[in-house]
C-alpha cells in the first residue's frame, strides 16, 4: 500500500449518510438504492474513499440500535467496495466488523476506541477527538488548552493502535464535535503541529455549523447548510496547504478540483505562471 501520509494528491473521502436524520443531507440517502447511486455519483466525481455511515452524530442525535446500523450500512457497503475504498463510520464494534466483512477496509471512528477491531481484522483506522457524545457535546464544551489536549489524546491512540499492530492509522481532530465556534479555529490555525506528528491527518469541516455562523448570509443570519459551500472549499483547501492527507466532505467533486491545484502549486512552484502541467500548454489570461 502507498504511504497514506503522501498520496500524489491528498485524498477526498465522500460523506455518505444511510440516515434518515443527518444534518447534511435530512435523509436524503436513507433508502439503500439512493445511497448506492449517491455512492456511485461520488465514485465519478473523483471520490477516493466512501465513508458510509448509519448513525447519525450530528449534535443531539440519539443512538442507534446495533441491528438497525447494520441493516442500513452493510448492504450499501457491499454495493459499493467492488468500486472505491469504503470506509465504515461507526463506534459500534459489531457495526465495523461487520462492514470490513462486506468488503471495507477503513474505520471511522468518532470514539477513538476500535482500534483492537481494526488490528484484529487488518484494517486501517481512523481516530478522531471528540468530547463527550452526540446527544451532550456541543452544550459546554471546555478545555485549558484545546490544541495540546487534542493533540495529546490522538497521539496516545495513535500508538495504541500502532502498538497492536494497526499499519494504517489517521489522526482526525474532529472539528465540531464537542468544540466551540473558537475551538474549532485555533484547531485549523494549529494543522501544522499535527501533521508534524508524522501519523496522517484527516480533517472534516463541510457543511458544519461554525461555517454558517462566520459567513453569514446576506440578511446577516446564519448561512444554511446548503449555502456553505464556500466555506467548505475555504476550509478544506486550508488543511490541505497544512499537510493533511485527506478531507472528508459532502461536495466531492469541486473538493477534487481543490486538492488537485493544492497539490499541484505545492509539487511544482511557478509552474502554473509557464505554461506547466495541468495548463494545456495556455500562455494567455483567462484561457
Amino acid at each position: 500500500m502507498d504511504d497514506p501520509a503522501r498520496p500524489a494528491r491528498a485524498l477526498v473521502m465522500g460523506v455518505l449518510n444511510v440516515t434518515p436524520d443527518s444534518f447534511s443531507d435530512g435523509g436524503e440517502w436513507f433508502e439503500q438504492d439512493q445511497a448506492v447511486l449517491r455512492g456511485h455519483q461520488m465514485i465519478l466525481e473523483g471520490a477516493d474513499v466512501v465513508d458510509v455511515g448509519g448513525e447519525s452524530t450530528r449534535p443531539g442525535a440519539a443512538p442507534v440500535p446495533v441491528a438497525e446500523e447494520l441493516r442500513r450500512v452493510v448492504p450499501v457497503v457491499e454495493a459499493l467496495a467492488p468500486h472505491v475504498r469504503v470506509s465504515v463510520d461507526t463506534t459500534k464494534a459489531e457495526v465495523a466488523e461487520a462492514a470490513l466483512a462486506a468488503g471495507a477496509t477503513l474505520i471511522n471512528d468518532v470514539s477513538a476506541t476500535l482500534w483492537p477491531v481494526a488490528a484484529r481484522c487488518g484494517a486501517g483506522w481512523v481516530a478522531m477527538h471528540r468530547q463527550g457524545t452526540p446527544a451532550t457535546m456541543q452544550q459546554a464544551p471546555v478545555y485549558d488548552d484545546v490544541v495540546a489536549e487534542v493533540r495529546t489524546l490522538l497521539t496516545d491512540r495513535a500508538d495504541r493502535a500502532a502498538a497492536a499492530g494497526v499499519r494504517e492509522v489517521w489522526i482526525d481532530p474532529g472539528i465540531g464535535f464537542g468544540k466551540t465556534v473558537a475551538h474549532n479555529l485555533e484547531l485549523l490555525a494549529a494543522l501544522d503541529g499535527l501533521v508534524a506528528t508524522g501519523r496522517p491527518v484527516l480533517v472534516g469541516t463541510s457543511r458544519k455549523s461554525f461555517l454558517g455562523l462566520l459567513a453569514p448570509g446576506p440578511d446577516g443570519a446564519p448561512a444554511p447548510v446548503h449555502d456553505r459551500l464556500a466555506g467548505s472549499l475555504a476550509t478544506a483547501t486550508w488543511a490541505l496547504q497544512q499537510g493533511a492527507g485527506m478531507v472528508r466532505v459532502h461536495d466531492v467533486a469541486p473538493t477534487v478540483q481543490a486538492a488537485t491545484l493544492v497539490g499541484l502549486v505545492a509539487a511544482r512552484p511557478g509552474e502554473a505562471t509557464r505554461g506547466g502541467a495541468g495548463s494545456g500548454g495556455g500562455t494567455e489570461e483567462g484561457t
